[in-house]
């Protein structure tokens, strides 16, 4: 059976690309550059790349990366982006669980919820993370964002994404957020592509900035730098606090 993740992302890719959360891609581009001290010869690895905004823009750039994702439709989209550009991407379905890559990359990218914590279960969550490490080279990075956990203690979801969306973006009906699991179970409402409406149970795991750091340490990881996050205007100024939606983490090995 396919999971939601699966299903939302089947044929969801030109309408992805017009949703709110997705319009920060110049900003968060220049944040990444600014961390790897725009060092071109660096190999990166953008995992969860869905239609390849990050990709595609880092390639612009002149950096040499690698983009996965598990939805064919989504890299479809990011495959003709790119060629209409003249940008050569190696983009490749795999599933974030279980990559072919050890020891590859300088850097791995997971940003806008692109696989980590999507996951049904903590250990399959983990094994991306797991995953990412092991793609890396010893001195290697890790940015990625995810669900703050404090933020669900202080507001309700729902409300949030009621505020945050706009007209023809996907809506986020009956939340419920599980204290004990720190996850969030919502119906998430849709249009696809070609035009239909679809509706599906979700959920997904939110973090506490405490659990994401004994999960990188446990990987290896020396040093690990938790911040907010500001949509296209990532900032090692933002300290994370409850109104952040979403967390910024960087992690070196």
């Amino acid at each position: 059976m396919k999971q939601w993740y699966e299903s939302l992302f089947e044929n969801y890719a030109k309408k992805y690309d017009k949703e709110c959360f997705v319009q920060g891609t110049l900003g968060e581009c220049d944040f990444i550059e600014q961390e790897i001290a725009r060092n071109k010869s660096l190999k990166i690895i953008d995992i969860g790349c869905g239609t390849g905004r990050h990709s595609i823009e880092l390639a612009k750039r002149g950096y040499q990366i690698t983009g996965i994702d598990l939805s064919e439709s989504q890299l479809n989209s990011a495959k003709e982006k790119a060629k209409k550009q003249g940008l050569k991407i190696d983009f490749q379905k795999h599933d974030a669980r279980s990559l072919p890559f050890v020891g590859e990359f300088d850097l791995a990218i997971m940003l806008c919820e692109g696989a980590f914590p999507l996951m049904e279960t903590d250990e399959m969550n983990f094994e991306i993370l797991k995953n990412a490490t092991k793609a890396l080279k010893d001195m290697g990075k890790l940015i990625f964002t995810t669900l703050n956990g404090l933020f669900p203690l202080y507001h309700s979801v729902e409300k949030f994404c009621e505020s945050a969306g706009g007209e023809g973006n996907a809506t986020y009906k009956s939340n419920t957020f599980d204290l004990m699991t720190f996850r969030d179970y919502n119906t998430t409402e849709f249009e696809d592509d070609t035009g239909n409406k679809k509706k599906l149970k979700c959920n997904e795991r939110y973090y506490v900035p405490s659990e994401i750091a004994w999960l990188l340490k446990t990987l290896g990881y020396k040093k690990i730098d938790i911040f907010g996050v500001k949509l296209g205007a990532y900032s090692r100024n933002d300290q994370l606090t409850p109104e952040d939606f979403e967390m910024l983490v960087v992690a070196e090995k």
